[in-house]
């Protein structure tokens, strides 16, 4: 069913990555803020993660497969957190004037909200093995 609590939770992990990543910076150096698509690699990331939401979305119909979905959507995101520790880790020394955006956590709200939507499908997978197990 797409009416359930798991689809609302990949919708909202969709916008995350894919509407978010483009309205706020990543972080901001000496007022030049940076987004997701002035750099390929996070754009793509981004993209993809947003992607694999959708997709998970519309494959209600296979509950292994919407849970593997979200599953490799949690393995993306914490690549692209990943990756955003490790370019904050090397600034270089002149950018002291770098300040840390609200961008940099769309990883972490993803992943939360992917993790319920995994938990919500499992729940969903032991309802109908235990109404399997009834009849």
């Amino acid at each position: 069913m797409l009416q359930r609590i798991q689809t609302l939770y990949l919708l909202l992990s969709a916008v995350t990555t894919g509407v978010l990543s483009f309205l706020v910076p990543l972080w901001t150096i000496s007022d030049n803020s940076l987004y997701a698509k002035d750099e390929n690699v996070y754009l793509c990331l981004f993209l993809a993660s947003a992607l694999l939401s959708i997709i998970a979305v519309f494959s209600f119909k296979s509950r292994q497969s919407q849970f593997v979905f979200g599953r490799l959507n949690i393995i993306l995101n914490l690549i692209l957190l990943g990756l955003f520790v490790y370019r904050l880790l090397n600034l270089p020394g002149a950018l002291e004037n770098a300040e840390k955006g609200i961008g940099l956590f769309l990883p972490v709200i993803s992943i939360v909200l992917l993790v319920l939507a995994n938990k919500a499908i499992k729940k969903d997978e032991a309802l109908v093995k235990s109404v399997d197990r009834l009849r």
